[in-house]
């Protein structure tokens, strides 16, 4: 049995296990969460948004799933409603947009108090197929799944409500933009040490590589610069995506006991969706599911992390 094939077992097997772990219920003693507990989850309107939505309203937690289109949110809920589920709501948000921003902001406040639990989910993709690699709409998806993940990061950390058991962000990521992978990895090496070393990494350092990528982008010249292989743009917002991780894991690390804020991200494996063009070959559940337990994590100690599978995964 060659490499490929043996991975491709490990992975089936993992799989399995963690279906089989999807069916034991958290004992009491676990369940630090209740329907007083408020899960935000961007783009929760499709796809593994509204899985994890799904996963979490079924736990008991309220959830509050957005939307770019808002009605497209209303049919969402329904659909969740009809599954027996009564702690579901919906609003608008553009992650894109500000004001789209601080209106959902006000909204939150006034009717639930602020939240517990934030899935950045939003993204986009363009390049399906893995021999199209295209960066034509690359501002676009580095704004997105950025700046974009960002801005919302920093819009709700002065709403979670304060706990012993710490407010949760889950950041959802990709393997495509890990630095060290054997694949799709980046060439620049002076790059790769300095998003690898958490103790000097800052947002001028992420800001800084993905506006370079961009400028070489416009200049046509980025396919040189030793930037990852295979759906580029993907790959680099979702390689920022990892690195912001980390970097606000030790900036929230100094908050107090009642404040805790603890932030990781994970990859849901290439999900059959509309971001994969349906190619996927993970289903929906499974995509969702290290998001929906990094989120409910019992003893949550752990942040500035990457997951796969329910398993920690090197940046």
């Amino acid at each position: 049995m060659g490499h490929k094939e043996k991975s491709k077992e490990r992975k089936e097997k993992r799989l399995q296990e963690i279906s089989l772990l999807r069916t034991i219920p958290y004992a009491d003693h676990q369940r630090w969460w209740s329907k007083e507990t408020i899960a935000v989850i961007t783009g929760g309107n499709r796809g593994i948004g509204f899985e994890i939505s799904r996963q979490l309203a079924d736990h008991g937690v309220t959830v509050i799933l957005t939307s770019r289109d808002a009605s497209v949110g209303v049919e969402s809920i329904k659909v969740l409603q009809e599954g027996g589920m009564e702690h579901v709501a919906c609003h608008q948000l553009d992650i894109l947009d500000s004001s789209s921003i601080n209106q959902f902001c006000e909204w939150l406040k006034e009717n639930y108090g602020g939240l517990d639990i934030l899935v950045n989910n939003a993204g986009v993709n363009f390049n399906h197929g893995s021999h199209h690699n295209s960066v034509e709409n690359a501002r676009n998806v580095i704004e997105t799944n950025y700046f974009g993940t960002k801005s919302m990061t920093e819009a709700m950390i002065p709403l979670m409500k304060p706990s012993s058991h710490g407010g949760r962000i889950v950041n959802v990521s990709s393997r495509l933009g890990r630095l060290n992978g054997k694949r799709n990895r980046i060439e620049n090496e002076a790059l790769r040490e300095q998003l690898s070393d958490v103790e000097s990494l800052s947002e001028e350092v992420i800001d800084g590589a993905v506006s370079a990528f961009l400028q070489q982008v416009e200049d046509g010249t980025w396919a040189s610069e030793g930037w990852p292989q295979t759906f580029t743009d993907y790959s680099v917002s979702k390689l920022a995506v990892n690195a912001y991780t980390r970097f606000m894991a030790k900036k929230l690390s100094e908050r107090g006991e009642d404040q805790k804020i603890y932030i990781n991200s994970y990859c849901p494996g290439w999900v059959k969706t509309a971001l994969t063009g349906y190619a996927g070959s993970v289903t929906v559940e499974e995509g969702a599911d290290t998001g929906v337990w990094l989120a409910l994590l019992p003893d949550q100690a752990i942040t500035g992390k990457f997951f796969a599978e329910r398993r920690e995964i090197n940046f």
